[in-house]
């Protein structure tokens, strides 16, 4: 049986890339047959990494066989993966989030959860010296992984490992990391394409917060006018979403990542109580500059009070 290998839905660059990486891991070192597969369709971002790098856009699925083997990267979260996971194989979960909960498993696997920026680097640890058969084009999307997670190093996540395994990757691969790292913002930035309610699910997580299930949506962008210049449509929208999704409330940070802030939309008044609350902010009007607010995992979900 070929072992399955995914991410989160709504895959960012990292749930994107890494289970490529560790497709090839498996499959090449380890002579075990193994697929990288999506939850859904890839970000911007993302889609620019497998352009650049001549990856094939890995196979969208949407349930799960019984039985099925899988690997389990960048969650651990029930809520983000197949509502049918439990039914699966899981074999091994590799992550960089904290432990929720609520995944079975048929008895003992391998589980290795790192305080690191990026499921990425974690990997690069795990291949070790088989790294030196990894072919570029891996390497190029473990690279923008890390890159991406750590928004080039700027993101109070990041860790010296990562900085350490980046900088090793890019020298190997003969990249400029600025230069690389703003084409990938750039990428990341261009949702112009994007509808309000794919931007609201884009990047987004669901958390359950003093009785409240809040739907947390972050768009990192080095050009932040180009969404907030939507922010009245973004709010109209908030409302579908969140009956659709099962949430009472959408919470968006629109994240700066060169002035290093967010701005969070605030279209009523729990959203309101919301930023008041976490982050001790005054709000007057519609939106609300969170200075130095830039990862959802480290600065805001640890904060949330409904």
């Amino acid at each position: 049986m070929t072992t399955l290998v995914f991410g989160h839905k709504s895959p960012d660059t990292d749930s994107t890339g890494s289970p490529i990486v560790w497709a090839w891991y498996l499959s090449e070192i380890m002579d075990t047959p193994a697929k990288p597969v999506l939850l859904g369709e890839p970000n911007t971002e993302a889609l620019f990494m497998l352009d650049h790098w001549n990856l094939e856009k890995p196979e969208i699925i949407s349930g799960l066989e019984a039985g099925q083997d899988v690997v389990i990267v960048d969650t651990n979260n029930p809520a983000e993966l197949p509502d049918n996971i439990n039914d699966a194989n899981i074999t091994a979960i590799i992550d960089h989030h904290k432990l929720v909960g609520g995944l079975e498993t048929a008895g003992p696997i391998p589980i290795r959860i790192e305080p690191l920026a990026c499921t990425a680097t974690i990997m690069w640890k795990m291949i070790g010296k088989d790294m030196a058969q990894m072919p570029n084009d891996i390497k190029g999307a473990m690279l923008t992984c890390i890159l991406s997670d750590t928004l080039e190093f700027r993101s109070p996540t990041t860790t010296q490992e990562d900085k350490a395994i980046a900088w090793s990757l890019a020298e190997s691969l003969d990249v400029n990391i600025s230069d690389y790292a703003a084409q990938m913002f750039a990428a990341k930035s261009d949702v112009s394409s994007f509808s309000e309610a794919e931007l609201l699910r884009m990047d987004s997580k669901e958390f359950e917060v003093d009785g409240k299930k809040l739907r947390v949506s972050v768009l990192e962008t080095t050009s932040p006018s180009a969404i907030l210049d939507r922010k009245d449509a973004l709010m109209a929208a908030m409302p579908a979403v969140a009956r659709e999704d099962g949430a009472d409330q959408v919470l968006l940070f629109v994240v700066d990542i060169l002035n290093e802030e967010s701005t969070m939309l605030i279209p009523n008044d729990l959203t309101k109580a919301v930023a008041e609350k976490s982050f001790d902010a005054k709000v007057e009007g519609d939106t609300v500059v969170l200075p130095g607010i830039m990862s959802r995992k480290k600065q805001i979900i640890p904060f949330l009070k409904a």
